[in-house]
């Protein structure tokens, strides 16, 4: 069975759009710039991915993960030509953080806080009307376990169309955390190169409407990609060290849902969060699972990691990989991966896109994402065509 992606929306550091985003990926435009959230001086990391939208500079305001999410869902929505009234449509959404950042400015400054507010339900279903509301909070994975149950609740009989989405807003004691637990500071976030000191957080959401196939009641209806499969598993190898038993379980465990072999795979949007352990552990699964004459006209899958440019989007980073994956077959365009001068050792015989975007004819894309805790996710999507 597969399932159509029928409509997109996102919004992130690059982009307020997912076109805009493809864009800035494609053209090699970072959204880094210096932490705009809170004071730097108690942090060593400086920098940070962030949406500037707040209304006063320097100045935080609460809510922006829900805000974001409510832009997201209604790109989506109109994207699919589907009425803004989710009513009888689930809506479930991956996150890491979810509203901490409000939590955290009532407490450090008395901003208004309702409780109902913290729950992205009261959001969309003020929006909305949705009644069917559910959030995962499955680390940096989230949101494609968040579309593994997408399909599960399609395939059972339960929802001809869900919504799927993602969202996350950079919190203090979050980065907080990161900045003492990294051993050094990073300055960007470099996946997959030698200069690589860690991941840096960035701030987005992103929505997909998923749907049956086929829909009775949408005839000739556009289709960005079709979901193929989603492989999910939770090793709890360790808090915060990825295992490569694990991810390599979780790669084989999508691709024999999907039906298809590594040969079959033409790229790889990579999980990529800069931190050593994750890199090196990523791409040596991956060159074990790809060896030579597999994917992309035998040389390997092409493979690119959006976090260069996005910075570590969180909960949703899963899903817009996939999103950057769907614009990716339209277009004929993969994005590089900004600052890839010299590709650690287990990168070596990958197909790491540099430099500038290359264009190739996709078909058959697989999006990683695993989180802390040994939260792995591993989606296959194909082209609609």
């Amino acid at each position: 069975m597969t399932w159509d992606i029928t409509g997109m929306g996102a919004v992130a550091s690059i982009g307020a759009t997912p076109q805009e985003i493809f864009d800035s990926l494609c053209a090699g435009r970072s959204g880094l710039a210096g932490l705009r959230a809170f004071d730097t001086t108690k942090y060593r990391a400086k920098q940070a991915y962030e949406i500037d939208d707040r209304a006063r500079p320097g100045t935080d305001e609460p809510g922006r993960a829900t805000r974001w999410l409510q832009q997201a869902v209604a790109q989506a929505l109109t994207d699919a030509g589907l009425p803004h009234d989710l009513g009888d449509v689930p809506v479930l959404v991956g996150t890491t953080l979810q509203e901490q950042r409000s939590a955290e400015l009532w407490w450090r400054a008395g901003a208004p806080l309702a409780p109902s507010s913290l729950h992205f339900g009261t959001a969309l279903r003020e929006a909305f009307g949705a009644t069917r509301t559910y959030t995962f909070a499955n680390a940096c994975a989230a949101s494609l376990y968040a579309l593994a149950m997408a399909t599960d609740l399609i395939e059972a009989g339960a929802a001809d169309t869900v919504v799927v989405a993602g969202t996350d807003a950079i919190g203090e004691s979050a980065f907080g955390t990161l900045d003492r637990v990294q051993n050094d500071v990073p300055d960007a976030l470099r996946p997959f190169d030698r200069s690589h000191k860690g991941m840096l957080m960035g701030e987005g959401a992103v929505a997909v409407v998923v749907r049956r196939v086929p829909a009775a009641d949408s005839p000739g209806r556009r289709v960005h990609a079709r979901v193929r499969a989603v492989g999910i598993n939770c090793d709890a190898h360790h808090p915060t060290a990825p295992d490569p038993e694990g991810i390599t379980r979780v790669v084989h465990d999508a691709h024999r849902r999907a039906g298809v072999s590594p040969e079959d795979i033409d790229l790889v949007m990579l999980h990529g969060s800069g931190t050593p352990k994750n890199d090196s552990t990523e791409a040596g699964v991956l060159s074990q699972i790809f060896g030579p004459g597999t994917g992309h006209r035998g040389g390997g899958p092409l493979m690119t990691a959006v976090k260069s440019m996005t910075g570590h989007t969180l909960g949703g980073s899963g899903l817009l990989s996939l999103v950057v994956a769907a614009l990716a077959f339209r277009q004929g365009a993969v994005p590089p991966v900004l600052g890839l001068a010299d590709p650690v050792e287990e990168a070596a015989g990958l197909r790491l896109v540099r430099d500038t975007a290359a264009a190739a004819d996709i078909g058959l894309a697989q999006i990683d994402a695993f989180g802390f805790g040994g939260i792995n996710a591993a989606a296959i999507v194909e082209a609609a065509r």
